[in-house]
């Protein structure tokens, strides 16, 4: 599938063609002004083209796309993909275009003033030129929709939040690529890695990638907050609109204008280009050292906390312009994590080669933690996601019972011989709905700082390692943190008590388990889904009301009944009780694999 990537914005168009994953050529049209632009085309098997075109405005600039490709030999395309800032909470995935899908998209312009109105003009623009070629609009947000509450909420009025305040992060599509890439130069699958990805260039941010899935992004609402950026500001105290209101009489709008475009590297130094103020700084500007020390500060402070946040790191990854251009900037950063057991190399930091699409590791011998160099590639990544979604076959409708799982433990053998004693062997109970599977007739006690949780049921058979499922409730009544975790993904959970008859015994594994799908092959294959793919259930609330599970994560096995799982604190929230039965909504987004 031959497909077209456009990056729309009001003073650039940045487009790429790509069949398959190899791109086959890109062009850019620069700083629309009277009288024209600044182009720059490579691909095709030509050399690359730079100079001036006529084109004053977006509208000129996309309708001689056409041309420019046709001059080339490559005027035949199957698809359109495009990029835009913000989905909202709604648009967990890529979209097809549809009129009502341009209308969900134009509902969330205020929270995009400045980026999603010049997309969707050239989405529209694109869908008159070809009419008969699919468009898709792919979302910078929808990669961080599995940030948990605690990261997107902000601790303001509850009229705020109802408004729609709340922390979305940005440069998903940036982030959801490095991560995979860098799992795959280390030879793991990205559903076993704990990834911070940093993505340094005139726009930054940094993303907390666990287990495959985002779980906090350093940009916030908007595109401002968190890193340190060439124009922005990152981080800011709130408090400063109502100083600069009150000392220098400026309005919002002012305050909003000049942390977007006066402030980051161009507000300390004067110039928004990292490679200026290292070269100044280098000749001794006092403004410019300041800056770097401040940008490279920041970026630290977040790795810092994301490490903290995940329990531990496998892997930091540097991208974009900064992060892979700069090694003194890369040095920076990392230097004083030792601690954390990540140490830099500084034969490999100086020049790391990143021609085609490599993605070196930098890290020294004996460092604990990987540190990867790539350059990013958000059209690649755009492109990939609008074939995946055409390519999908349409999927059969078919009931997915949905099955509340109250609190219970998977012990192993060492546990069970803790707490009831030597050779003993637990009574099969009442036998589960996925085969083999049972309830002992016995039960546990777990204990935390806080309190207890008395008769907690046991589910066989034994596995290798202790695992412990609890409810959100249920961990605030222990007084412990129980993180949402896929089953088996027990690597920096938080220990509990557990109390039998016998004895105690302390062990890690207490998760809240993250709502999934288990299916078995044929089943799966009706409904076309795979293994490892996160889809979203729609199920009939007691009201009658259609409620949508999103981020339900399908675990295919052979012999295993379709039964969807969710915990007892989403059943009450949703009004589930009794037999329910959900469906797969037809868009469904693929788990990134490493």
């Amino acid at each position: 599938m031959r497909v077209l990537v456009f990056n729309a914005g009001s003073s650039s168009l940045k487009f790429g063609l790509f069949d398959g994953d190899r791109q086959v050529f890109k062009g850019s049209f620069d700083r629309f002004r009277e009288g024209g632009c600044d182009v720059a085309f490579e691909g095709a098997d030509g050399p690359p083209e730079q100079g001036r075109a006529p084109h004053a405005d977006l509208a000129a600039a996309i309708a001689a796309v056409p041309g420019v490709l046709a001059e080339r030999g490559l005027a035949g395309i199957d698809a359109v993909g495009h990029r835009l800032a913000h989905g909202g909470t709604e648009f967990t995935g890529p979209a097809k275009i549809d009129e009502a899908v341009i209308a969900r998209i134009e509902a969330l312009t205020p929270l995009a003033p400045l980026h999603n109105p010049a997309m969707l003009e050239g989405l529209r623009l694109a869908s008159h030129i070809w009419p008969d070629v699919p468009q898709v609009a792919v979302f910078d947000t929808s990669f961080h929709l599995t940030n948990p509450a605690r990261a997107t909420t902000y601790a303001v009025p509850a009229a705020w939040r109802d408004a729609g305040l709340r922390r979305f992060g940005f440069h998903g599509t940036s982030h959801k690529y490095v991560a995979q890439r860098a799992a795959e130069a280390l030879g793991q699958p990205l559903s076993d890695l704990r990834i911070i990805s940093v993505h340094l260039g005139n726009g930054a941010s940094a993303c907390a990638v666990q287990y495959g899935a985002s779980i906090d992004s350093s940009m916030g609402m908007t595109p401002l907050e968190g890193l340190v950026m060439g124009t922005r500001s990152g981080d800011i105290d709130p408090g400063a609109f109502g100083f600069l209101q009150r000392h220098l009489g400026l309005d919002v709008a002012a305050i909003e204008a000049a942390l977007y475009s006066d402030s980051g590297l161009k507000g300390l130094t004067g110039s928004p280009d990292m490679r200026d103020v290292e070269d100044r700084a280098a000749a001794g500007d006092a403004a410019a050292q300041l800056a770097i020390n401040l940008y490279a500060y920041r970026v630290r402070k977040y790795l810092g906390g994301y490490a903290a946040a995940m329990g531990g790191v496998d892997a930091v990854v540097f991208t974009g312009g900064i992060g892979q251009n700069s090694a003194s900037m890369r040095r920076r950063i990392c230097d004083g994590l030792s601690f954390m057991g990540l140490m830099l190399d500084d034969d490999r930091n100086r020049a790391p080669d990143l021609s085609d699409r490599a993605a070196p590791q930098i890290q020294a011998q004996g460092s604990r933690v990987a540190v990867v160099v790539t350059e990013t590639a958000e059209q690649l990544m755009i492109a990939h996601e609008v074939r995946t979604l055409l390519d999908r076959p349409a999927l059969t409708p078919r009931p997915v019972p949905v099955a509340v799982s109250g609190r219970h433990v998977h012990l192993s053998a060492e546990t069970v011989r803790a707490l009831f004693g030597a050779d003993y062997r637990l009574t099969e109970g009442a036998p589960l709905r996925q085969p083999g599977n049972w309830v002992a007739e016995e039960r546990v006690t777990l204990e935390g700082p806080k309190g207890r949780l008395e008769r907690v049921a046991i589910l066989g058979p034994l596995r290798p390692r202790t695992q412990i499922e609890v409810s959100r409730t249920d961990s605030f009544a222990l007084g412990i943190d129980a993180p949402v975790r896929n089953s088996g993904q027990l690597e920096g959970t938080p220990k509990v008590r557990l109390i039998g008859p016998q004895g105690a015994f302390e062990t890690d594994g207490l998760i809240v388990a993250a709502r999934h799908v288990h299916t078995n092959p044929t089943d799966a294959a009706a409904m076309g889904l795979s293994d490892g793919e996160m889809v979203e259930i729609e199920v009939q609330g007691a009201d009658g009301r259609g409620l949508v599970f999103a981020h339900t994560l399908v675990r295919v096995a052979a012999g295993t009944v379709t039964e969807m799982h969710i915990d007892t604190d989403e059943a009450n929230a949703a009004g589930i009780s009794g037999h329910v039965d959900g469906a797969v909504v037809p868009h469904v987004q693929a788990l990134p694999k490493g």
